[in-house]
């Protein structure tokens, strides 16, 4: 290698014409790449093998997501890879703690085996929080042990989102413990709304980014104590463009672009990380300041070592594109190449992956007591009630306390425990959702993915059949009006992913997803908000099977008020 980067003898690949971007210096070059063995070589000519001109095209290091949910695409891995490689993906940083809390270990290990041999680098950190908290109840849990076993078996990234941050900053041993053991290796974060000495004592617990921010003077403060931050646009919450101000006040550093949690149907339509970029230039960031937080960014924080940028010595992941226009409108690359292979062009792959049988472990998934019915959902409504208020693009809940004689534009919500079969369900009331009638029911409920339904007063009915219905399929989502199933996601991988196309996948989102407003519901995203009604470690009231949970009292509360 370092003969063909002097010169002797034929590299493998040399490509011409195009002007390629530097994130180092926030310049575009224009050079030539020399590339061998799936390595750029060195800039400029050489004896090649191969040569490709791409006159007036621009080359870009591939784009790197800093942190993800691969499970929230609700597909499986080979799927993943389907969708987001031809939009200019060449690494993940992927959490998997939505899988972990269904199958622990077992599925864990099952999908990063799942990702052997695939055109890109998908960076596994190992989960800190199943349970996300006490008040959690998941099928499997992912103590430190298993942590451990993570990074002692796989190129770990480090610890994964550590969200329990009342538990570190109380010191708590077992957390502190998992934190230890990233060593040199990252800590992910997880902390909405953290200020002031309580974000002290968790940074010098030795968390190192956070991707759920709150404010604007949130992030402007944990980026001068030295914190990393994520700007996030996922499904169901969007800061990346609230929070672009602070890259415009102080520049890029300790700052990357992160999806979280993305809708397969938004995937297909708007992009993965190329969707980012042009999210954050229409927030005003710089095109090479938004190409800093997709790629070098990403890459230095999570050790990528070798991508991030084009230097010689580095991968050859790199996309292309015909214009600068394209790449600021979100349009998927021209092509998109991997250790210096092309292997997407124009939207679509042009390799074929290896098709690997889903484990059976991870199918058959929900374990209810017994059908469930009509009275399992009409459980007394007091005089005066705790009432969740959900948001639109936010994971944020408020809470209200209202009586029973005003319940206008308020909806029943139960959370039925899926895994052992216990016969637990949490009741609640939610403000927001907005279904006039009907049911909607989903078993992608983090993070312990119990079984969630949503539904209108009087229609409790529905909501059994809509639970019912998804414990039939093996998992999934399901919305159901006078008895009827009207639109049903199948999701038989952990009750949370399916192995079908993204197409087929998306389609069944979005006919869910229209048959619910057609019910009445305004949000925009009406599952991805439900998923995160039982995630009791984001402010302020959530609903678990065990009951409501008040985060900012860290204790389950009484629906009576």
């Amino acid at each position: 290698m370092i003969a063909l980067a002097r010169g002797d003898g034929n590299v493998d690949l040399v490509i011409n014409g195009a002007e390629v971007f530097s994130p180092l210096t926030r310049t575009w070059v224009s050079t030539s790449l020399a590339i061998a063995d799936g390595v750029v070589v060195g800039w400029g000519e050489r004896p090649t093998k191969e040569r490709l001109d791409l006159a007036g095209m621009i080359i870009v290091p591939g784009f790197i997501d800093a942190h993800v949910h691969i499970e929230s695409t609700k597909l499986w891995i080979d799927r993943f890879v389907e969708a987001t490689v031809p939009m200019g993906t060449v690494a993940v940083a992927s959490d998997p703690h939505e899988m972990a809390n269904v199958k622990g270990l077992e599925g864990v290990r099952a999908m990063i085996a799942a990702a052997h041999d695939l055109p890109i680098t998908i960076g596994v950190c190992g989960s800190s929080c199943v349970p996300a908290s006490r008040f959690e109840s998941p099928g499997a849990t992912f103590e430190v042990e298993a942590i451990a076993e993570v990074l002692a078996e796989t190129d770990a990234l480090g610890v994964a989102e550590v969200m329990d941050f009342p538990g570190v900053i109380a010191g708590d041993e077992t957390l502190l413990a998992k934190i230890a053991l990233a060593g040199s290796r990252r800590v992910d974060g997880h902390a909405p709304g953290l200020r002031g000495s309580d974000l002290d004592a968790y940074l010098v617990a030795g968390v190192e980014s956070d991707h759920e921010m709150v404010s604007l003077e949130e992030v402007d403060e944990k980026r001068h104590k030295g914190m990393w931050v994520f700007l996030r646009h996922g499904s169901a919450s969007h800061n990346l463009a609230a929070f672009a101000p602070s890259v415009r006040a102080y520049g890029t550093t300790n700052v990357a672009l992160c999806s979280d949690d993305r809708e397969p149907d938004l995937l297909l339509e708007r992009g993965h990380v190329n969707d980012l970029v042009r999210i954050a230039l229409e927030a005003g960031i710089s095109l090479e300041d938004a190409l800093v937080l997709a790629t070098l960014n990403p890459a230095t924080y999570h050790g990528l070592t070798h991508l991030g940028h084009l230097g010689p010595g580095r991968q050859a992941d790199f996309v292309v594109y015909r214009s600068r226009a394209e790449l600021e409108a979100g349009r998927p690359p021209a092509m998109v190449f991997h250790r210096g292979r092309l292997v997407a062009e124009d939207g679509r792959l042009v390799v074929e992956l290896p098709r690997r049988e889903v484990p059976e472990t991870l199918l058959a998934t929900v374990r209810l007591a017994r059908a469930l019915v009509e009275g399992d959902f009409t459980t007394p409504i007091p005089e005066r009630v705790r009432v969740i208020v959900a948001n639109d693009h936010s994971l944020w809940t408020n809470q209200r306390v209202t009586t029973r004689d005003e319940l206008t534009g308020i909806n029943r919500l139960a959370v039925v425990e899926r895994h052992h079969a216990t016969g637990r369900i949490g009741h609640g009331l939610v403000e927001g959702f907005g279904l006039e009638r009907g049911a909607i029911a989903s078993t992608v409920a983090h993070d312990a993915h119990n079984l969630m339904v949503v539904g209108a007063l009087g229609a409790e009915a529905d909501m059994a059949t809509a639970a019912n219905r998804v414990a039939a399929l093996g998992g999934g989502q399901v919305v159901v009006v006078d008895g009827q199933v009207i639109a049903e996601v199948p999701l038989p991988i952990a009750g949370l992913m399916s192995d079908a196309p993204i197409a087929e996948t998306a389609r069944a989102v979005v006919e869910a997803t229209q048959a619910a407003h057609a019910l009445g519901s305004t949000l925009e995203a009406p599952f991805m908000t439900l998923a995160f009604l039982g995630l009791s470690v984001i402010p302020e009231l959530k609903l678990t099977d065990q009951g409501l949970v008040d985060v900012g009292a860290w204790d389950v509360v009484s629906l009576e008020a």
